[in-house]
């Protein structure tokens, strides 16, 4: 019996010693498979690779609306609606506040200006709505189906969701 205890003791001792080796902390990955793609050495902005992201995502935007528009048999008559649509639903460039500013400012002042850059993005987002409420009413019975099912995927960036992390509840 005190052959088994003893084992029992070991064997729970060598666990312990494994957990303890599983819970270390690892060395953040380095270069190209960091995290954000948009971040150059040391964690900071790289301009060079958000201007390089921005014109594959100007790109991606592009060829989707281009197979949408195809998909949709936009009509002569319906162009102009359709370049509204589109310029409307280019993204706006994101104004980032200076750090050294913002650090200066007191907490209130802090959340009133965090609350005018939320009031912008949802006056930005009611433009974009209004634009595709317009544009849908331009729309036939049919290319209002097609809409329904291919603009959705546009708006959504194809098969993934808002920040790349798959369809959620589909």
């Amino acid at each position: 019996m005190k052959s088994l205890h003893r084992h029992l003791i070991a064997a729970a001792l060598l666990g312990a010693l494994g957990l303890g080796a599983i819970a270390q902390t690892q060395t953040p990955p380095s270069g190209e498979h960091r995290g954000h793609m948009m971040q150059g050495e040391r964690g900071r902005h790289d301009p060079a690779r958000m201007e390089e992201f921005r014109a594959r995502m100007q790109e991606r935007m592009a060829k989707r609306l281009g197979e949408l528009k195809q998909k949709l048999q936009i009509t002569s008559a319906q162009e102009g609606a359709w370049t509204a649509w589109t310029t409307a639903m280019a993204p706006t460039k994101m104004q980032r506040p200076d750090r050294a500013e913002f650090a200066k400012l007191t907490t209130p002042e802090r959340i009133d200006r965090m609350r005018a850059h939320r009031a912008q993005r949802n006056a930005d987002m009611d433009k974009r709505m209004d634009a595709t409420k317009t544009f849908y009413a331009t729309l036939s019975a049919e290319q209002k189906k097609t809409f329904d099912s291919e603009g959705m995927r546009f708006m959504r960036g194809g098969k993934r969701g808002m920040g790349g992390h798959g369809r959620h509840g589909a």
